[in-house]
């Protein structure tokens, strides 16, 4: 046994397990320690500055910049009491990763070295603004872009090997103004949510509340493999997916791992990770198995819309670098192996008033009720009118393996309530009586009308967009994605919509109607017209494709078409009525996510040819010499056909390699080259036609040579390796 994988193989049994030691303390001993959270601040700041800067996180008031200086000597001091030497303005450009450009603190002044953090440094960076994609709003000679601190996401301190960073969560915009990352558009949709959900609340008379915010909690997929597995798989380090490979034996056909127990080394590194969140004011909930072999799942507690993205790219950053640390690789990607379950990102979206009122939990009066459903109502027809948004809010290449199968939700946008509140809709529709029970109900107050069901609801895992009790779950995200962009698109919908309802509801009442007859008639007007998104049953079932088409839903499985929607004329039109997008910004990230699909099929097909040429041919031809040198002494007893149905699976794999160098040779000559972004959905289209089912062709022919080379001479570590040895 002399290959590179036999020896890590028996390189990773000598070693055993590196385990990290627990701290020994309780948990908030040090949760927070490494964040700017509200109790530094109170600590740190004179009364009014405090009272300002609350102001501002709570209420959403404009930041006065009188107190920028005061806020940064604070911060500067407390950052460098733990041993920080730089600052960063850390950001979410369009990559789908954050960025970050390390400032120092020292300053000279008069020759003498100090160390100091002014105001506009806190509040304004200047990174380059060319080099991120940006859908051609800039260009190589157009770099200057701005960041801008965002001081309702709390500051916090990245450690490193020798110190830490200060890292100031911010938006970032062009030398214009336009958004040219995540968050700035996500800003926007949260204060689109706040202005139309407050016309809800002064609707039924609530004059209390002041902010209404969006909150999320995400619920975070991953795979876990040995780090010398990872190295010797050069597909698993370029894309994130094993581009070949033999399905095991075993794989998750028994269910033996959902929610097992947790494997001592993996459980190191779950706690060892959890204490780095914590430390950053991260509050991780919850840590179990996945469906898949080596697949895990981390979930965090809610928070505003915007904090809890940041918090998600927290988790990932941190679960990378701790693996890293313990000898793993942590695998974002959607579909890393075949044939078993993908990842995932749940995405658990409501809304929540300055009082603390979840605003999707019905309430205790008839009017809270009928709120309520106005709410529930804005949603169902936000996923309706707007479901092709959503789908391409999500869409990406790595998502595209994960939609449609089975351990995702298919590219059909519905909606699923349960079983009561279904009822309940239906029979404000038709009038029909409803069976209802005595316990945990809620009165609506209006006549005949049924009791609404606390938490009655069995959960549907099959749906896309599901109702689970005082939120929604937009199960449909991709594992390796910011949630920014979904939660935008979700806030400005449903912000539309309430606009549109409230509105209705208003001029019903300006004609003589009383308020609870003018819901209850816009309520059954939205009923009739958006019901067709609502499904109970198995989405995964082929018979509701037929039957979602015949409702009008689209069915949208590759990025290449899902992304249209973000420049259909409607959505447009929605995002700019909503202050989310204007055209350009929107146009911009529409062929910023058309090339980034491009790319990262281009780089599989790069990747599968080389590993091919370089890996797969050399042990195929090895395995071949040996079988030539028994074939003469195998034809006298099995004849012509000794070898035969080897050599034909080597001669498959040659010409499945060829087809796709063919294939890439035609995307560089001049028919598809990319003059400019004009040209890249048509490119992308090609592409999705032809390379996606290329590429699955040709691993068939080398995954069948997998089972058959001796093992002895197979370079790239195996599923039943990875999957299984940890």
């Amino acid at each position: 046994m002399s290959s590179l994988r036999q020896d890590v193989l028996l390189k990773i049994a000598a070693n055993g397990r590196k385990l990290y030691e627990s701290r020994g303390e309780s948990a908030m001993s040090y949760f927070g320690v490494n964040q700017f959270s509200d109790a530094v601040m109170r600590e740190r700041l004179p009364k009014e500055v405090y009272r300002k800067l609350r102001d501002t996180i709570r209420s959403g008031t404009k930041l006065d910049m009188a107190i920028a200086n005061t806020v940064a000597h604070a911060m500067k001091e407390w950052a460098i009491g733990k041993g920080c030497t730089h600052f960063t303005h850390w950001f979410q450009p369009q990559t789908g990763l954050t960025a970050e450009k390390h400032d120092s603190f020292l300053e000279f002044d008069e020759g003498v070295a100090l160390e100091r953090f002014r105001g506009e440094q806190l509040v304004q960076g200047e990174p380059d603004a060319s080099s991120f994609p940006s859908g051609g709003m800039r260009t190589t000679f157009e770099a200057r872009g701005y960041t801008m601190w965002d001081p309702s996401s709390p500051a916090f301190i990245m450690e490193g090997p020798n110190g830490g960073i200060l890292c100031i969560p911010s938006v970032f915009i062009s030398y214009n103004g336009e958004a040219l990352d995540k968050k700035t558009p996500l800003l926007r949709s949260m204060e689109a949510i706040n202005r139309s959900a407050l016309r809800v609340l002064r609707l039924f008379g609530n004059d209390q509340a002041s902010r209404v915010v969006t909150t999320i909690g995400t619920e975070q997929e991953y795979f876990l493999v040995d780090k010398a597995f990872y190295n010797l798989r050069p597909d698993l380090r370029i894309t994130g997916r094993t581009l070949m490979g033999a399905k095991p034996p075993k794989g998750q056909d028994l269910e033996d791992h959902y929610f097992g127990s947790i494997k001592d080394r993996v459980l190191a590194f779950m706690e060892k990770a959890e204490e780095e969140l914590y430390k950053l004011g991260v509050p991780a909930k919850t840590r179990h198995n996945e469906v898949a072999p080596q697949q895990y799942e981390i979930a965090l507690i809610y928070a505003e819309a915007n904090v809890g993205a940041d918090r998600n790219h927290l988790v990932m950053e941190i679960l990378k670098k701790v693996a890293d640390r313990m000898g793993l690789a942590l695998l974002l990607h959607e579909k890393p192996f075949d044939g078993v379950n993908g990842s995932g990102k749940h995405n658990n979206w409501s809304m929540e008033d300055s009082e603390g009122n979840n605003l999707l939990d019905p309430g205790n009066t008839p009017e809270e009720n009928l709120q309520f459903l106005v709410f529930l109502l804005a949603v169902i027809q936000a996923v309706h009118e707007h479901g092709d948004l959503l789908r391409a809010s999500i869409a990406s290449a790595s998502n595209d393996h994960r939609l449609g199968a089975n351990e995702a939700p298919p590219a059909i946008m519905s909606v699923f309530l349960g079983h009561r509140l279904s009822e309940l809709l239906d029979y404000i529709r038709t009038g029909k009586s409803a069976k209802t029970v005595t316990d945990l109900i809620i009165d609506l107050g209006v006549s005949k009308l049924p009791s609404i069901m606390r938490d009655n609801t069995d959960r549907n895992r099959t749906s896309p967009f599901a109702f689970t009790g005082s939120k929604f779950e937009f199960r449909a995200v991709g594992s390796s994605s910011s949630v920014s962009l979904p939660n935008t698109v979700l806030n400005a919908a449903v912000a539309d919509t309430i606009d549109r309802i409230v509105d209705d509801i208003e001029e019903k009442v300006r004609n003589g109607s009383g308020l609870n007859s003018a819901v209850m008639e816009v309520l059954r007007e939205s009923i009739e017209m958006h019901s067709a998104v609502l499904f109970e049953g198995n989405n995964y079932d082929p018979a509701w494709e037929k039957e979602a088409e015949q409702r009008g839903l689209p069915n949208i499985k590759r990025t290449a078409y899902a992304l249209n929607a973000l420049v259909d004329e409607k959505n447009v039109q929605l995002l700019g009525r909503q202050g989310i997008f204007d055209g350009r910004e929107l146009d911009a990230r529409y062929h910023t996510k058309l090339e980034q699909y491009i790319k990262a099929l281009e780089i599989e097909v790069e990747t599968f040819i080389d590993m091919a040429g370089t890996l797969v041919l050399p042990a195929a031809f090895a395995y071949e010499e040996r079988l030539v040198a028994v074939v003469g002494g195998l034809k006298t007893v099995l004849g012509d056909k000794a070898g035969s149905r080897e050599l034909e699976i080597l001669r498959q794999v040659q010409i499945q390699v060829d087809r796709l160098a063919q294939f890439s040779a035609q995307l560089s000559g001049e028919l598809l080259k990319v003059q400019s972004i004009d040209d890249l959905p048509e490119r992308a289209r090609y592409i999705s036609d032809h390379l996606v089912d290329l590429l699955i062709e040709a691993r068939i022919p080398v995954d069948r040579l997998e089972q058959l080379v001796e093992d002895s001479l197979w370079p790239l570590p195996k599923y039943s390796e990875m999957l299984f040895i940890l």
